[in-house]
């Protein structure tokens, strides 16, 4: 187990052109190649332990995958085929969900794994509304929990109003639909994230996206992907959060998706004043372009209850920013938060807790009484996203947290890019 030690940092400039590229858009461009019958090139792609699992799941699938300075090219085979060996997700509860979606409709047999994290995470979500269209779908718990088992099937048509707003249910029965017997409905209580949308309509798929989601079954090969992964940015929430919270700092962010429903966080940072700008450059798949975050005094308690899906990798880096903030700050409606790779909830809480900060948490959220916060050992659960907050929060306080291996999932080059705001030591 690697622990690490943050010193705490003085005011910094920082130009961030080395954000991990964006993680969800990874995952989708290497699923998604596969419902071409030409190559796809995809640029930029995460080098993250997720999605190469779900890179080398692809292989496993029957595709061949060349590279080529910086660029990838992944060629689908003919035939999908059935794998030899299980397909492990690592880390990644996005692979195991979407793949569902994607397999339950193939001639096969397929059977999805994943760490131990992975495998405690609830997976009825996904695998209910799919038994219910006709997939064949088995696992402990009733099919909740993994290794989850998956025998394709004939799907029929649906009209699905999904009780809560998530981009990966959504994702997976978006991919059910695509081969349906007719057309298919998907509601949500507010719009989710919305990438796989906006890359299958890129590739000639016939989806509507309104107040209801329509998906027209495929006709034949979908085209191939032509695309440069731009910078995620709710890996760059964490630096956003540290020009926030140390006096005198500034950070440009470069490259990342501006995508609506994945800056909420910004816009929320905005609300406490911080100074955020947005500096749009590009729109093909996704809007892409820079976004500056300056320090601009001491933050304001915000309440945060509306668009939590929009935001809901970014609430524990939030938590940092509410803990230095002026006020009483309130997270409701993110039950969801209970589900991640660690119930971040309880995590966040008693993180806060050991730093000195008076929180109270409640089933679906959590108060944050801002303060100072006092240096502290925190555990961070085994979640990457817990570990990478708590180290933002080294910047105002010393700051040590234990079992950070995890941030290799999704950033590997966090500790590299910190180590230009102050001293950071790892070691087992």
């Amino acid at each position: 187990m690697t622990r690490l030690k943050v010193e705490k940092a003085q005011a910094f400039e920082l130009v961030c052109d080395e954000i991990a590229s964006d993680k969800s858009i990874s995952h989708r461009c290497a699923m998604f190649s596969l419902l071409s019958d030409r190559p796809s090139v995809v640029r930029n792609y995460l080098r993250a332990e997720d999605t190469l699992n779900t890179l080398e799941i692809v292989k496993k699938l029957g595709a061949t995958v060349e590279e080529d300075d910086g660029a990838m090219t992944i060629i689908p085979p003919v035939k999908l085929q059935e794998p030899d060996d299980v397909l492990d997700c690592g880390n990644s509860g996005t692979a195991m969900r979407l793949f569902c979606g994607f397999l339950s409709s193939l001639p096969g047999h397929f059977v999805l794994t994943g760490d131990k994290y992975l495998r405690r995470r609830p997976m009825k979500r996904v695998t209910v509304p799919l038994t219910q269209i006709g997939a064949k779908i088995d696992g402990r718990e009733e099919g909740n929990l993994a290794p989850l088992c998956i025998r394709g099937h004939e799907l029929r048509a649906f009209n699905y109003e999904s009780p809560i707003a998530s981009a990966q249910v959504k994702s997976a029965m978006i991919l059910a639909a695509l081969r349906a017997d007719g057309v298919s409905t998907y509601k949500e209580p507010e719009l989710s994230r919305d990438h796989t949308e906006r890359m299958l309509r890129g590739m000639g798929a016939n989806i509507e996206s309104w107040d209801v989601i329509t998906v027209e079954p495929m006709r034949g090969p979908l085209q191939p992907l032509d695309i440069t992964v731009p910078a995620d940015p709710s890996s760059a929430f964490f630096f956003a959060v540290a020009a926030a919270i140390v006096p005198g700092s500034r950070v440009v962010i470069k490259n990342v998706t501006l995508n609506p429903t994945r800056i909420e966080a910004y816009e929320v940072l905005k609300r406490m004043g911080a100074r955020v700008e947005l500096v749009e450059k590009e729109n093909r798949y996704e809007p892409i372009g820079d976004i500056v975050v300056t320090y601009n005094g001491r933050l304001k308690g915000v309440k945060v209850d509306e668009r939590i899906a929009w935001l809901i990798d970014e609430l524990p880096a939030l938590s940092i920013a509410m803990a230095t903030a002026e006020g009483t700050s309130e997270v409701a409606n993110a039950e969801e938060l209970r589900v991640k790779e660690s119930d971040r909830i309880a995590c966040v809480v008693e993180g806060l807790r050991r730093c000195g900060i008076v929180c109270r948490e409640k089933p679906d959220g959590y108060f944050v009484e801002g303060g100072e916060i006092q240096s502290a050992t925190i555990d961070s659960c085994g979640d990457h996203r817990i570990a990478m907050s708590f180290a933002i929060a080294g910047l105002v306080a010393q700051m040590e947290v234990e079992d950070i291996d995890c941030i290799e999932t999704s950033f590997p080059n966090f500790l590299e890019i910190l180590s230009k705001i102050t001293e950071v030591r790892t070691w087992k």
